[in-house]
């Protein structure tokens, strides 16, 4: 029996990346997993997905498509996980987007759908689950926060570190909120992770050099690794652990020298 056995999870961004690691290993320790998605292009990724998860851990699983900066469409979503799975015990806000915008350049669409993303889905999506939580005094909520939310990282982007910086604040300010009826709430913080979001910047080999060289560790970090951080937080072992940012960062955020701004490279 996993650590999770039976327990009923939400991961939103969960069809590729780190919310891909994140579903895999809530399956393995036996919990049965939402996975969201938002884009049509991200469908077949999802289903497959689900597949594999299906078979191999014989777990019950599902797909649902929604906005998670929407209300209204995080409403439907969670309506549908309750109808199909039961009740979300272990909600984790994976969703993020981080475009490629100098302060200078960035719009003001970019800036809302950032904030919309990275930050207002955590807000709806929590204040949508919390309420049985607190009825039956368990839950776990984890935001996949990032290097970001306590410095200011290469390349700089505003948008994306301000509002990762607004989200780790608000899982401290649930945290209290809701501690008291026995609801967990922590965030993990992820250094630079090879995916999807951060292709775009490693087609340029030299940034990928740079970033290996800038880690005390001198690797970048893998979305397993950020898995099983959310592991320990979901668990019965992380019982009162309440509140904090753990860092899976191999020691980034504790060194001062940062890689240079590669943006305008």
């Amino acid at each position: 029996m996993g650590r999770l056995a039976g327990r009923i999870a939400l991961v939103t961004g969960g069809a590729r990346g780190i919310g891909k690691a994140i579903v895999t290993r809530l399956a393995e320790e036996g919990a049965h997993v939402a996975i969201n998605y938002h884009t049509h292009e991200l469908k077949e990724q999802a289903n497959i997905l689900q597949k594999h998860i299906e078979q191999t851990y014989h777990v019950k699983t599902m797909i649902v498509q929604g906005n998670v900066g929407i209300k209204q469409e995080v409403d439907q979503m969670i309506t549908k996980v309750e109808e199909a799975l039961g009740h979300v015990e272990i909600l984790v806000n994976n969703a993020g987007i981080a475009p490629f915008e100098s302060f200078l350049h960035v719009s003001e669409q970019t800036w809302d759908s950032t904030y919309e993303t990275n930050v207002k889905s955590i807000f709806l999506l929590s204040q949508r689950v919390a309420p049985h939580m607190i009825e039956k005094r368990y839950g776990k909520m984890i935001t996949i926060a990032s290097t970001a939310s306590v410095l200011v990282t290469s390349p700089v982007l505003p948008h994306y570190i301000s509002s990762k910086a607004a989200a780790t604040q608000l899982t401290k300010a649930l945290a209290i909120e809701l501690g008291p009826y026995h609801i967990n709430v922590n965030a993990v913080g992820p250094s630079t992770v090879q995916t999807d979001m951060t292709s775009a910047m490693f087609e340029d080999e030299e940034n990928h050099k740079r970033e290996i060289e800038a880690n005390p560790m001198k690797r970048l970090g893998t979305p397993k690794q950020i898995g099983d951080a959310v592991i320990f937080l979901a668990s019965d072992e992380a019982e009162q652990i309440n509140g904090h940012l753990l860092m899976v960062d191999g020691g980034l955020t504790v060194k001062a020298a940062q890689p240079d701004d590669q943006l305008e490279r």
